[in-house]
């Protein structure tokens, strides 16, 4: 990849995209994380000659990924957009959150430059691994082709805005998605495709990051499923939680026990929503009477949503 005009910086997290397992067959019993940025820049050919920096923000599988983190990578982000020598900024991650930390970038980051997300499927020490083209893809679109701008994520040659990725698949490489939104450009042969416009930075949340995470109220997800126990949500009350999201069937039905629950936990002043568990759509329209909606999120998404808006006082 030949130099760019500008400083791409690569910030790393960890998970899969860093992973290594002790047999190149193992695609799922791999240690996430156990390689730094500047080891997965050093192993991909194709970035040599790019102008790159790397950090090492943390080294997890992203299924443990915390608060904490999320704010110490959005400051570092906000750190690195802010110096007028770099073009963008890449953060590799694990697929497992995702979705989860964009949702959360686009809503508490001013990136005016891109800031371009990516992980794999497959470890570093597969035979046929997805990360290399993954992370060519995204420093691509962070040194600004295609006029690439705001938080998205690049997998499997797909370009997504923060805000509309969801994982759909826990094992192929081309497990994500932009849900009803679809993508917003195609990344082919090192040539941007744009499919729509590029998300708009405007962070309602961005307050949340002066804050200290160790003071975040809790925030929880209940599934409505048949044979649903109100007395799930009750512990949950009891034991401190400030919002709670119900992930409920079809267009974000909860069940009566549920529902009942819900209402008992608004009354001592707890957040509650509702999101469809549906892997494809939201919740649609809003019935007399009916729990708050999380619109198009996903219950992960929704439950992001609502701590920042707690955090914040929305």
């Amino acid at each position: 990849m030949q130099s760019s005009a500008g400083l791409v910086v690569v910030l790393g997290t960890g998970g899969t995209i860093a992973g290594t397992a002790p047999h190149p067959q193992d695609h799922t019993g791999y240690l996430a994380g156990a390689l730094s940025a500047a080891d997965l820049v050093a192993a991909v050919p194709a970035l040599a000659g790019a102008r790159l920096q790397t950090e090492s923000v943390a080294q997890m599988d992203s299924c443990d990924m915390d608060h904490a983190t999320w704010v110490r990578l959005a400051l570092a982000l906000e750190h690195h957009l802010a110096r007028p020598d770099v073009a963008g900024v890449v953060v590799t991650h694990g697929t497992d959150t995702l979705e989860e930390t964009a949702f959360f970038l686009h809503h508490t980051v001013w990136a005016r430059k891109p800031v371009v997300l990516t992980a794999a499927m497959r470890p570093a020490t597969a035979p046929s691994p997805d990360g290399p083209q993954n992370l060519v893809d995204a420093v691509l679109l962070a040194g600004g082709e295609g006029g690439a701008v705001g938080v998205v994520a690049v997998l499997a040659g797909a370009v997504h805005a923060g805000v509309d990725l969801r994982k759909l698949h826990g094992y192929r490489v081309d497990a994500f998605s932009s849900g009803d939104a679809g993508p917003l450009a195609l990344v082919q042969d090192g040539v941007v495709r744009c499919l729509r416009p590029w998300p708009a930075s405007a962070p309602a949340f961005a307050a949340a990051l002066q804050t200290d995470p160790a003071d975040w109220p809790a925030v929880d997800i209940v599934t409505s499923h048949a044979g649903a126990r109100g007395a799930t949500l009750d512990a949950l009350v009891a034991a401190g939680t400030k919002g709670i999201v119900l992930a409920g069937t079809g267009n974000g039905s909860v069940h009566t026990s549920l529902l009942a629950a819900a209402r008992r936990a608004q009354k001592q002043g707890v957040a509650v929503c509702r999101a469809s568990r549906c892997i494809a759509g939201g919740v649609v329209g809003a019935p007399v009477g009916a729990l708050p909606s999380a619109g198009d999120a996903t219950p992960a998404q929704a439950r992001v949503q609502l701590l920042l808006k707690l955090v914040c006082g929305a």
